[in-house]
């Protein structure tokens, strides 16, 4: 059974002040805690780092996180409800996240910048095709691992869903509400694109895949679609970024306030019912 009375937190880091002044930060790892914290830095793509990061762990539970993640005072403790009741009804689950998208529509609660307050909260964990590379949750006693040949930072989150899936395991969007203090991009870098086409040809035969990015799809009518945009948006707009990440994630989460408590009051609340 998972606790998160000891974890893994995994971080790849290519900017020192946006990781202590955000994940660094989060209060429910204020003072001293027995979680194990891997930086990983200099490492070409995500799934190499990751890997490397999995090897390392001395946790069978692992949380691979982005550095603009803040983790409010009450997130292990949500976790830990999502874990005990996947326990109930899916022991053998394997990835979860914080935000995620089956075809049709997105799970999980979170606040994300430039976008606001994404998804509600829900009494349970909810299935989902893919999860958000922001927050990725996984057992090390399942096996999982990375492509160590998916290039960059693109895509992982969909491609260890998938490949869990195509080991009989479900992935899940959890109610933890954390905040993703990013600075929002609306023209994505070519290593996007590079990354998509691999996991075109990787997953050709379980198309179509959903991801928060974009669907990827036979006929490539989202890419399309969003090369449009972006094109509109670099010679017409001429605006390639949204909302700039806020210099120290500790005011948006003063910002918030009450709304970091969604995830364990409602879970609380749903305990109460199931008693009376």
């Amino acid at each position: 059974m998972a606790d998160t009375k000891s974890i893994t937190f995994v971080i790849a880091v290519n900017n020192k002040n946006v990781f202590e002044s955000n994940f660094l930060a989060s209060p429910c790892l204020n003072g001293s805690h027995p979680h194990q914290i891997l930086v990983q830095e200099g490492f070409s793509s995500a799934s190499i780092a990751y890997n490397d990061a999995i090897d390392r762990s001395t946790n069978d539970l692992i949380v691979f996180a982005h550095q603009d993640m803040i983790f409010p005072e009450f997130w292990l403790l949500d976790l830990q409800r999502a874990l005990d009741s996947l326990q109930q009804t899916d022991p053998e689950w394997g990835v979860l996240g914080c935000y995620g998208v089956t075809l049709d529509e997105g799970r999980g609660y979170i606040y994300s910048g430039g976008l606001g307050v994404m998804g509600k909260p829900t009494d349970r964990p909810g299935p989902v095709q893919t999860l958000d590379e922001i927050v990725l949750i996984l057992r090390k006693s399942s096996g999982l691992r990375f492509d160590d040949r998916l290039p960059h930072f693109h895509f992982y989150g969909a491609d260890i869903c998938m490949t869990a899936a195509a080991r009989g395991l479900k992935s899940y969007a959890i109610t933890a509400f954390c905040i993703h203090n990013t600075q929002q991009i609306f023209i994505l870098p070519k290593e996007f694109y590079e990354s998509y086409r691999y996991m075109k040809c990787k997953w050709k035969n379980s198309l179509p895949i959903s991801t928060t990015c974009v669907t990827i799809t036979r006929f490539d009518f989202y890419t399309y679609q969003r090369r449009l945009l972006e094109l509109y948006l670099r010679f017409i707009r001429r605006k390639e970024t949204g909302a700039v990440r806020v210099k120290d994630g500790r005011a948006l989460l003063a910002e918030l306030g009450d709304i970091s408590r969604g995830g364990a009051e409602l879970a609380s609340q749903n305990d109460g019912c199931a008693r009376s």
